[in-house]
């Protein structure tokens, strides 16, 4: 706990004492002095067991290998820990340091402050490289999901090779979503929340609108008038044209998939 919030305790602890002096002071010294006591020590314990329950928190994030939701926090707390409210002292504490609590994909993490990058840069591991053809199905993944197989060769204009989908799978940034109401029932791509980690984004309509990947200069200055950028916002739930994959035929459709085997009668693998 910082300086200030130990100053706020003892100042909580004063104001407490104060305010049974004037109520106990026709109740003679024992009394009183019983009340100051009793008072003291419950806002002493209720201290010392939130920065206990902070250091709990503390602990569970540094040594996770992966982010971690609130329910997995939850479950390693006491009972009475106020989650929420835990998560929001430890950011704060956390705010100038050279890490930081932040949350990506609706789990939290520590990550290193974005202003010292350029000091880690030697000491980083070298990000794998994408083809071209990889990064341009991921980003119609992103952006148009759920969308089928058929849907990105058809956006893309070539045909989708299946290594190229097997590298996005290796990554875990795809994956099954549902299945297409329409015949032949294809197979919808999405993404998932280790793409959301890895490129720091807290949900998928974060991605960069129109206007931002013009002002970064990623998009012709010529384009066609009608030309626009979906909102990847729009594809955070299931629409009413797929229903969804359960655990069991997902994990199947993707062993499948690795083998080699076609998944439905559209070749939407």
């Amino acid at each position: 706990m910082t300086d200030d919030t130990d100053s706020k305790t003892d100042d909580a602890i004063s104001d407490a004492i104060a305010a049974l002096r004037e109520r106990a002071s026709h109740q003679g010294p024992s009394a009183l002095a019983d009340e100051e006591a009793s008072q003291a020590l419950g806002v002493h314990l209720a201290v010392n067991t939130e920065r206990r329950n902070l250091r709990i928190l503390e602990a569970l994030l540094f040594a996770a290998s992966e982010p971690l939701d609130e329910e997995t926090l939850i479950g390693r707390l006491p009972l009475e820990a106020n989650i929420q409210h835990l998560l929001a002292t430890l950011a704060a504490e956390y705010e100038e340091r050279g890490v930081r609590l932040v949350e990506v994909g609706g789990r939290w993490r520590f990550e290193t402050a974005p202003d010292l990058a350029d000091v880690l840069t030697e000491v980083r591991q070298e990000p794998r490289k994408l083809s071209q053809a990889a990064l341009e199905t991921l980003s119609i993944i992103a952006y148009h999901q759920p969308v089928t197989r058929a849907e990105i060769e058809e956006i893309r204009g070539v045909a989708v090779s299946r290594g190229t989908l097997d590298l996005l799978f290796e990554l875990r940034w795809i994956r099954p979503r549902g299945r297409r109401r329409t015949p032949g029932r294809p197979v919808t791509y999405g993404t998932t929340s280790q793409f959301l980690e890895y490129f720091s984004l807290s949900t998928i309509g974060d991605l960069p609108g129109m206007a931002d990947l013009k002002a970064a200069g990623l998009l012709d200055a010529r384009l066609p008038p009608d030309f626009t950028v979906p909102d990847p916002g729009r594809s955070e739930g299931l629409d009413g044209g797929e229903d969804p994959l359960d655990d069991e035929e997902a994990h199947a459709f993707h062993v499948d998939f690795m083998d080699g085997e076609d998944d439905g009668p559209d070749g939407a693998a």
